[in-house]
């Protein structure tokens, strides 16, 4: 497979995972500021640094205002990250190679792109359109995913996308569960119970509220729950799955030993993790650290599958200039 072509793959998938993500992590915020009791108060420029976004949005914006930041998240192409941004670019990196994907693809991601550049802008009118418009987007995106792995050969094509998108979904898993970070709750009686709806926010954002309660228990307990959405093995959306996945992927593809060496940096940090200290200081650390090896990892693959490409795009574009001067 060339390089030019695993690359727009696996960006495309990211770029779609983000998306849906991007739109879990801002319902799960919507949800937290209800659940909110009297006396807490919410950082939306914490929430900006979760997301790791707080200096391109300094740049473009005075101060941060939730009016100002949801525009930011999703219809901000300035923000590669933006909802909106990131569907015109798996878009576009889609069209480039429609023949590798079945024919369906294109339509599902093209009308994802047309329903969103007609209806993002509606989010921005209130939390109530918002929380519609973005579970719409959500189910449109999953609809792509059960196109692809229903109907897509589980060729090289398919692997380069599970790469990105099990990558983006990991990153992004952290991310929702930082959220909690940015919380601070009064000091008094109630805060206990408060903190334990925030985690229940945080397992609806995921979807995996219904399977936390088969597998761990009916009782929402901060260190139970981030343990269960980082370490459960067979949960699609924890990071221990989509490190799984990124393995499985790699293994099918040639000299992959360099990207497999990074991904058990990973692997080892989750095993050594610690959960009976859940406090948002401790978490938010540890949450930093594996986002880290995350960023590792993709430059691992991108160095070991996709740098050929770039190499010689360079090279045509340095014999380009010596011909013509």
């Amino acid at each position: 497979m060339l390089s030019r072509v695993a690359e727009s793959l696996y960006w495309m998938a990211r770029y779609l995972e983000r998306a849906e993500n991007t739109a879990r992590f801002i319902n799960s915020t919507t949800q937290v500021l209800l659940d909110l009791p009297r006396g807490a108060s919410f950082g939306w420029d914490t929430l900006l640094k979760v997301a790791g976004l707080d200096a391109l949005y300094n740049k473009h914006y005075v101060t941060p205002n939730e009016a100002d930041i949801m525009r930011f998240l999703i219809l901000d192409e300035r923000n590669p990250g933006s909802i909106f941004a990131s569907i015109h670019s798996a878009r576009e990196n889609t069209r480039t190679f429609r023949e590798v994907l079945p024919m369906e693809i294109w339509e599902r991601i093209n009308g994802l792109y047309l329903y969103t550049r007609q209806y993002a802008a509606h989010a921005t009118h209130g939390r109530i359109q918002r929380y519609e418009v973005l579970n719409n987007i959500i189910e449109r995106r999953q609809s792509v995913i059960g196109l692809l792995v229903g109907s897509m050969s589980h060729d090289l094509a398919y692997h380069f996308l599970q790469l990105g998108r099990s990558l983006e979904r990991a990153d992004m898993t952290t991310r929702i569960i930082d959220v909690n970070s940015a919380v601070n709750l009064p000091d008094d009686g109630t805060s206990d119970m408060a903190r334990e709806r925030l985690w229940m926010s945080t397992l609806n954002a995921l979807s995996a509220y219904q399977m936390y309660r088969q597998h761990v228990g009916v009782h929402v307990q901060g260190p139970l729950v981030a343990k269960y959405l980082l370490t459960d093995p067979h949960f699609p959306r924890t990071v221990t799955h989509c490190l799984g996945e990124i393995e499985n992927s790699l293994s099918i593809l040639t000299d992959c030993h360099a990207p497999l060496r990074v991904a058990r940096v990973a692997w080892r940090r989750l095993e050594a993790m610690r959960f009976d200290d859940v406090s948002p200081a401790s978490l938010h650390e540890h949450l930093d650290q594996i986002q880290a090896d995350l960023a590792d990892l993709h430059d691992a693959i991108s160095h070991k599958y996709f740098s050929l490409h770039h190499l010689a795009a360079m090279q045509e574009q340095s014999q380009s200039s010596t011909t013509a001067a």
